[in-house]
């Protein structure tokens, strides 16, 4: 069992660090807003602390689960932050969804102090996380992946490294490109069907088996059916990611039509006042129209 430190204790990062302190490690938390990190303690042990530096105090892994690439570097390299305190040997994973070019950047930081630095952004969202069966993208040295992959073990059901620095990142965009297409497609079946008088569930049971099916239609159609959006990965968060897709699209010269097409449908569910709602709320976008 090891000593780590994990920093940020969002949806996301609250149950990962609750499936390594149930794994027998021994788990140093850190989080923005202090009441967080005091509940997690009260929940699963361990320890808190006031900074990134102090909750990576002797540590030899610290993970981060934060929310853009300023969080990371925040974290990373800011005021009190965790890499004033590592020492040659420590692994730095963190599974936070960043640019390629904030990873390579710090891990290039990392490198001259000795320190690993794997990133493993994930997949399987708030439900995945809450059953430690996430699927984690890594990119980094062999031998960090190698350190950091039987930690990682503790909430993951797949985990593989994909290359060398920045490669989990580009894994992750391929990911959100791929779910975009997906989550507007399923929005329009199922928008064409209500139009048409067919019950969606029905409908839903047989397609799902074949050809059309995916865990967006498996795990969304019900609440898209019923207009529930208070739930899952929100827009705003999308919108993130499929930004940091577009910009790393531009830098390699890659045509992204239907990812910048579904970016602006969500920046239009966003002016519906529908930022905190699930990525699957693209669908009520298209009945609004039907409300002219």
């Amino acid at each position: 069992m090891a000593k780590v430190t994990f920093l940020g204790l969002g949806v996301m990062g609250g149950p990962m660090a609750g499936h390594l302190a149930r794994a027998g490690h021994a788990v140093t938390v850190y989080n923005r807003t202090t009441a967080k990190a005091e509940a997690w303690v009260a929940e699963h042990g361990g320890d808190m602390a006031d900074t990134p530096a102090e909750a990576a105090s002797g540590a030899e892994f610290v993970m981060a689960c934060v929310g853009n690439d300023d969080d990371l570097r925040a974290v990373c390299i800011g005021p009190g932050g965790a890499f004033d305190a590592l020492t040659p040997g420590t692994v730095f994973v963190d599974h936070t969804t960043v640019s390629a070019r904030v990873t390579r950047e710090m891990n290039a930081i990392a490198a001259k102090a000795g320190i690993g630095f794997v990133d493993a952004p994930v997949s399987g969202g708030q439900a995945g996380a809450e059953n430690g069966v996430l699927s984690i993208m890594c990119g980094g040295a062999q031998a960090d992946y190698d350190r950091a992959e039987t930690v990682m073990a503790a909430y993951a059901r797949v985990c593989r490294r994909l290359g060398d620095s920045g490669a989990g990142q580009i894994a992750k965009m391929m990911n959100q490109i791929a779910i975009a297409g997906l989550v507007q497609g399923l929005s329009e079946a199922l928008h064409f069907g209500e139009k048409a008088g067919m019950d969606g569930r029905a409908v839903i049971e047989v397609i799902s088996q074949g050809a059309a099916g995916s865990w967006q239609m498996a795990n969304r159609h019900e609440t898209m059916l019923d207009d529930r959006f208070d739930h899952g990965f929100a827009v705003d968060w999308m919108r993130k990611d499929l930004g940091i897709c577009l910009d790393a699209a531009n830098e390699v010269g890659a045509a992204l039509p239907v990812t910048a097409l579904v970016d602006q449908f969500y920046k239009e569910v966003q002016a519906m006042g529908g930022g905190r709602w699930d990525t699957s709320s693209l669908i009520k976008r298209l009945r609004r129209f039907d409300q002219g």
